[in-house]
């Protein structure tokens, strides 16, 4: 199984919360952004989720380098 990555660009992050409220095992909000409770995790289709909800489309998700979130 290949794990996926999580990131969140917190310049463009707004921190409204939306993806810990999503996906809450995988993000919370620390201060005024969010971020990955872990960087690396087991595929969840909970974290594609929370990238696709994302307002400010600050979160990628990533497999072996490839972009797999958010998706189009």
């Amino acid at each position: 199984m290949t794990a996926w990555h999580l990131a969140v660009d917190r310049d463009r992050c707004m921190g409204t919360g939306i993806c810990a409220g999503t996906a809450p095992a995988l993000f919370r909000l620390d201060g005024r952004h969010s971020a990955p409770v872990n960087d690396s995790i087991d595929p969840d289709e909970s974290a594609l989720d929370a990238a696709d909800s994302c307002p400010a489309a600050a979160i990628t998700v990533t497999a072996r380098e490839t972009v797999i979130g958010p998706r189009p």
